[in-house]
This record gives C-alpha cells, sequence and structure tokens, in this order.
C-alpha cells in the first residue's frame, strides 16, 4: 500500500532502527515508547490489522509470534507484553498489523 507508514518502513523509504528483519516481517524500535524496550515487529505483506486476519495470511502472523519469542530471549527479556490495538477507539493509529512488544517497567492491568 503505497500511503502506508508501515509499508514505508519495512521497505526502507524511511529509516527506523531496526530490531529483526526477514523476507516476512521486519522489527524496529517505537519512535515514542511507552517502556524501557519497546518496539514493534509488522508484516512486510500490508495487513490492515488483527481483524483483517485469515487463513491466507495466519502463517505470518504465526511467524511473528515465532520472531518475538527468539528477539526477546535474545535480548534477555523475560517479562514482556505483547498489544494489537485494533480499531480507532482501541488506540490503533496505522492501519498495518503490528504487534507492541513492551517490557522493562511494571505494566498495570487492566491496561489504560
Amino acid at each position: 500500500m503505497s500511503d502506508c507508514l508501515f509499508c514505508k518502513i519495512a521497505g526502507g523509504e524511511i529509516p527506523s532502527n531496526k530490531v529483526y528483519e526477514d523476507d516476512l516481517c521486519y522489527a524496529f524500535y517505537d519512535i515514542d515508547p511507552q517502556a524501557p524496550t519497546h518496539f514493534l515487529v509488522i508484516p512486510k505483506a500490508h495487513i490492515p490489522s488483527v481483524a483483517a486476519v485469515d487463513a491466507s495470511n495466519a502463517p505470518v502472523v504465526a511467524h511473528i509470534f515465532t520472531v518475538i519469542a527468539k528477539v526477546t530471549k535474545e535480548l534477555g527479556l523475560t517479562s514482556y507484553r505483547v498489544v494489537s490495538n485494533i480499531g480507532e477507539q482501541a488506540g490503533q493509529s496505522v492501519f498495518h498489523l503490528h504487534f507492541h512488544v513492551l517490557a522493562g517497567r511494571d505494566l498495570t492491568w487492566p491496561p489504560g
């Protein structure tokens, strides 16, 4: 999608602080971190949100969770939260599937 911020980041058109990259996904540190460690993991293919996950793209989503487990281990994180906001009322501001990974502070429940 040509006007999607995260498509442009994954495509290298907009710089980011990369955490991880492979053929299917890209991970980068959030520019407005909400925890000492806060990065996002996105599919390189444009998927608008969790609401658009189906049988055709579910393997990419499963791969993203494998990547989250790998990266958090590499960063030495033993306690963290994975969040995906779906829709404006839930706080989604970029309509490209992404998972926030937050760690390094107490994360209260219920969230905000």
